[in-house]
């Protein structure tokens, strides 16, 4: 119980700090969730994707 008293009294006792601690856990929350869900989609598509299949169009430099 005193790990809850302690983040309760540094982070959400206040209104400012409850509000930072929002945006924040909002902001890393998305971009965690952004580099997961592009991992997942490039992991279901592996050999569709043009990063993936770029070397059989383009023409070598000479």
């Amino acid at each position: 119980m005193a790990f809850g008293n302690a983040v309760y009294n540094a982070l959400f006792r206040r209104t400012s700090t409850f509000a930072l601690t929002a945006v924040l856990g909002g902001v890393v929350f998305e971009r965690w969730y952004s580099s997961w869900s592009d991992s997942m989609w490039e992991r279901i598509n592996r050999g569709k994707l043009w990063k993936d299949i770029a070397h059989n169009y383009e023409e070598a430099d000479e």
